[in-house]
């Protein structure tokens, strides 16, 4: 659907010779002669690439259709997810690659948005914090309350964090999945 420069928007999707691309940011530049101009900054979507490009005023562009599909993850089979329409409980597999970093903040039982391009994944929108166990960590000493001392922790999916020097293994924290990083003991 052809979508002008004019009505450009942060995180509006394109579909463009290079691939499919959100947009970052935009900028309208009416300079003191000539014609005015748009400068963008995308990202692509497979690659995750982050491109300048410049467009006349008012030229057409085409937008990509993007559907959100509420899933849930049920578990790994090897190298690829295994995830269920909530819908139509129809079944999809997905590998790793395409997930990219929201592989790490999925456990069995997860509700996720799978950002849908026809029939391609293009993305995957999580909660803005997901609780994960620790699975190993070296343990907390008894009086140990140096303000601000971290360590690191390995969590349930393989994720390593910085933790604060009380938490355990078997503990379950709750982790930023913007940031990657802990929020607070669950």
């Amino acid at each position: 659907m052809p979508v002008s420069t004019n009505d450009l928007k942060n995180g509006m999707t394109l579909d463009l010779p290079e691939g499919l691309c959100s947009v970052v940011e935009f900028q309208h530049v009416k300079p003191g002669k000539g014609g005015a101009f748009v400068r963008t900054k995308l990202k692509n979507l497979r690659t995750g690439a982050v491109v300048e490009r410049t467009y006349r005023a008012d030229e057409k562009l085409e937008q990509a259709i993007i559907e959100k599909r509420e899933m849930q993850f049920l578990y790994r089979d090897g190298a690829e997810y295994v995830f269920m329409d909530t819908g139509s409980y129809e079944q999809i597999q997905v590998p790793r690659d395409v997930l990219g970093e929201a592989a790490n903040y999925l456990t069995e039982g997860n509700g996720v948005y799978l950002q849908m391009h026809g029939s391609e994944i293009v993305g995957v929108d999580l909660p803005a914090a997901v609780e994960l166990a620790v699975a190993e960590t070296e343990p907390g000493i008894q009086g140990d309350r140096v303000s601000g001392a971290r360590k690191p922790a390995t969590l349930e999916t393989g994720l390593v964090v910085q933790v604060p020097l009380f938490v355990n293994p078997g503990d379950a924290i709750r982790v930023d999945t913007r940031t990657g990083e802990y929020l607070t003991r669950a």
